[in-house]
């Protein structure tokens, strides 16, 4: 499928200024005009919208509740999964280096792309085709928590102070991968209970990957 085909499926309408999706889907290893600027408006775009829905979806919500919905939400990793769902890897445009180094499946890559994206809808088609696009992609996220996230780290911090236990440990392992695909590894321990490791493209991601992990084992 042609790209201009593809965005007319995505969006339900064919693009008007062609250049900006293709700005969107290109990385810096293959051009000095990539998607980092349109990343930038999109991410704020993205907020906006997510934050209004949530706002109006969830009236007897608290802030605490709905902050937590929403930095699931607009999490590098949950813009990632829903550019692998519509399939921006077909369409992306990377260098040979950045290819050969994994960037296709980069969380960090696919997250920023998917944000330029939705900046460079906003940008051709207005608010409501930006909204139209996220409530479509998010829909099932959105509506399929019936109630809002607790936050690994929060919830084995409070693990550990509920069983008289100290604390959480966290601690870096190691960092490793091209600028444009870090990967981190992070270790968390609870003393005289275990220890479990989880990786992710950012420090928080690898952390939050660790603290999943040993809720994991505590619960078993």
């Amino acid at each position: 499928m042609s790209l201009e085909a593809w965005l007319a499926e995505l969006t339900g309408q064919a693009p008007g200024r062609l250049t900006l999706y293709e700005q969107a889907l290109t990385h810096g290893s293959a051009s000095a005009d990539h998607y980092e600027r349109l990343e930038f408006l999109g991410d704020r775009v993205l907020g906006l919208i997510m934050a209004d829905w949530l706002f109006g979806h969830f009236p007897a919500e608290k802030e605490g509740q709905l902050s937590r919905r929403f930095n699931q939400l607009v999490s590098g990793g949950a813009c990632a999964q829903v550019a692998r769902d519509i399939g921006v890897r077909t369409y992306l445009r990377l260098g040979k280096q950045a290819r050969d180094d994994g960037a296709i499946d980069s969380d960090n890559v696919l997250g920023d792309v998917m944000e330029a994206l939705i900046g460079a809808l906003y940008l051709d088609h207005g608010m409501e085709a930006a909204r139209a696009l996220v409530k479509r992609l998010w829909v099932d996220q959105v509506e399929g928590q019936a109630s809002a996230p607790k936050h690994p780290k929060s919830a084995l911090q409070e693990w550990a102070a509920a069983h008289n236990r100290r604390p959480p440990d966290y601690a870096l392992v190691e960092r490793s991968g091209p600028h444009h695909a870090l990967r981190f590894t992070v270790s968390v321990a609870i003393k005289g209970v275990g220890e479990a490791r989880g990786e992710g493209s950012s420090k928080q991601e690898a952390e939050t990957a660790a603290a999943t992990a040993l809720l994991e084992q505590l619960k078993n």
